[in-house]
């Protein structure tokens, strides 16, 4: 769904469930607007003989509802889904795995689940998970940006931007605020970066807004800031986390948590 940043081979996570849909249908929508190449990928454990066959039958099913849109059905046997969807990306050359919420979770909310827990903490391409009963709105209207002062967040805001400005969506870079927190300080860092988001594209002003979320914890402070039909939720990688992998924060891992919008999270030093 972003341009420069993700995008030009999306890796669905097929499962046979709803989490698995909504995957894929946020994975087609992805490929929609960059362009990119859809690969279907499903991993099936290795002790079981019939397990193979299986797999083959659910990736045949998941491609009967692209409508023709083409896509490469790839199965892969692994002894865990995460790793398996991580060793596939690898193998296929994918940028992006998209991956569901588990079922027994919140509607409109993320379930993290092993899977993607294994991957939100050592993937080396960018993550995007699906809230549970999600469906992708015609358009991205906007694209919003976690912000904090670290080198990190700067590359997101940059990228962010180039894609807000090629796919003729607003840019919004936000800094979550608890009580403590000094928030004059914060305000500065968000003006700070509105003007790193204008030298990285041609946006206008009107194009790129920043807004402190405040609240007494994550979910307080992420609701509100509001949130439209049409939002990504972008977030760097924590800097515990190696070169080129997620490794995704404590407080981004709350936020995406509470998040109502699909969650990308980019690798440390992602290009």
């Amino acid at each position: 769904m972003l341009a420069y940043m993700i995008g030009e081979h999306v890796l669905a996570g097929y499962t046979p469930d709803a989490g698995g849909q909504e995957a894929l249908a946020l994975a087609r929508a992805v490929v929609a607007l960059t362009g990119g190449r859809l690969t279907i990928g499903h991993v099936h454990p290795p002790d079981r003989p019939a397990a193979a066959g299986e797999s083959l039958t659910l990736l045949e099913q998941a491609a009967a509802r692209l409508d023709g849109e083409p896509a490469e059905l790839v199965s892969h046997e692994g002894r865990g889904v995460g790793r398996g969807l991580s060793t596939l990306a690898s193998r296929v050359g994918a940028d992006l795995i998209v991956i569901g919420s588990p079922p027994g979770g919140a509607h409109h909310r993320i379930a993290v689940g092993t899977a993607a827990d294994h991957l939100l903490h050592s993937a080396t391409e960018a993550v995007m998970v699906t809230p549970a009963g999600y469906a992708p709105p015609e358009r991205l209207e906007r694209i919003t940006v976690m912000y904090v002062d670290r080198p990190q967040c700067e590359e997101a805001v940059m990228r962010a931007a180039v894609a807000a400005h090629m796919l003729g969506a607003t840019l919004r870079l936000v800094t979550l605020a608890m009580p403590g927190d000094p928030a004059g300080r914060l305000r500065d860092d968000l003006a700070l970066a509105i003007r790193l988001a204008l030298d990285s594209a041609p946006l206008t002003a009107e194009d790129v807004t920043a807004e402190l979320g405040e609240g007494d914890d994550v979910a307080g402070a992420l609701a509100d800031l509001g949130w439209v039909a049409g939002d990504l939720l972008v977030c760097a990688s924590s800097e515990d986390a190696a070169a080129h992998r997620v490794f995704i924060g404590e407080v981004a891992l709350k936020a995406l948590r509470a998040a109502s919008c699909p969650v990308a999270v980019l690798p440390r030093g992602y290009s």
